[in-house]
């Protein structure tokens, strides 16, 4: 067992790591939209979503090789919780964001679609290798959509003259950068967590719901916070909505495919019903900011305060039972 000083050094450092990454990485993926011809939402949805999920899919493949497939489905039901009530709400209380109207008409049904699904998958406490391959073969064909259905949507936002005087060249070496160091960052960042975590006498599950989902849903609260400070909204909220349906679609089925396992019931009961509510306070907040302005609707502070607040109360629920 390492020391403690050690895994504490290793969460600063992994945090570090993580805020100069994402700077990094919202700039060449941001100037890759614009060089490539494609809309930053396209490449929120699609390459930020799997750069940034990478660290939740290494810890499924390595859990479920390991025997602890609990800890990767948590890892990815509890992930969709920190996207949406930690990373959304913490970005909203910085900088509210715009709600586009495709918003609800595109990408929020897919994300409802899939979270239903994934109840489905879950409902018997068990995840057979049909099922895992069932939702990869539902991911290859949404980003095969996402990418046809939306190659030249582009957000009305305006371009920072950082991201406009970078060349392709450029662009790419730092989104390689970017990337890379976030995986490190947060692989380093998880190592001290899950030690620290180990130490207090923690099951996988709940390690996997709380120190693993939040340690690799920080590259995602880091990116989208830079994207919101920056003004590339629709990078920020697609991201969060595309790295939510990755982890249903990507990361949930790995240990299905790998080594098939039977869950406690309280995966579907408590986390899986838990994510379920939360995908919905999401969906309505966004329905009712758009009712009451059409066209200057946005994820506002209070609403941001509320999606934080309704994350730490499952966290006093997790912990309580």
């Amino acid at each position: 067992m390492p020391e403690v000083w050690q895994a504490a050094l290793a969460l600063l450092a992994g945090l570090a790591g993580l805020v100069w990454g994402a700077d990094r990485f919202v700039a060449g993926s941001a100037a890759l939209a614009l060089r490539l011809g494609l809309s930053k939402l396209v490449i929120g949805l699609t390459i930020v979503s799997f750069g940034t999920s990478a660290p939740e899919i290494l810890v499924a493949v390595s859990a479920a090789h390991r025997g602890t497939g609990e800890l990767a489905v948590g890892n990815a039901l509890g992930s969709n919780l920190a996207n949406i009530g930690l990373v959304l709400g913490a970005t909203a209380l910085i900088a509210p964001l715009p709600v586009r109207r495709h918003l609800l008409g595109q990408e929020i049904p897919v994300l409802l679609a899939v979270t239903v699904l994934a109840g489905f998958v879950l409902r018997d406490a068990r995840l057979t290798a049909g099922e895992g391959a069932l939702l990869i073969a539902l991911l290859l064909l949404l980003l095969w959509m996402t990418v046809r259905l939306k190659k030249h949507h582009h957000g009305s936002e305006e371009e920072d003259v950082e991201i406009r005087d970078y060349t392709a060249a450029r662009g790419f070496l730092w989104f390689g950068v970017g990337l890379a160091a976030l995986l490190a960052s947060a692989d380093i960042l998880v190592w001290g967590a899950s030690h620290l975590a180990t130490a207090a006498g923690i099951s996988p599950l709940v390690i996997g719901l709380t120190v693993v989902a939040v340690g690799t849903s920080l590259p995602e609260l880091a990116a989208s916070v830079a994207s919101a400070l920056k003004g590339h909204f629709d990078l920020a909220i697609g991201n969060v909505v595309g790295s939510n349906v990755f982890n249903i679609l990507a990361v949930m089925p790995v240990p299905g495919i790998i080594a098939p396992l039977t869950m406690q019931a309280e995966v579907f009961q408590r986390d899986y019903l838990a994510m379920l509510a939360m995908t919905l306070l999401l969906v309505s907040a966004l329905a009712v900011s758009l009712w009451r302005r059409p066209y200057g609707a946005r994820l506002g502070r209070w609403t941001g305060a509320l999606l934080l607040g309704s994350y730490g109360a499952y966290y006093w629920l997790l912990l309580a039972t």
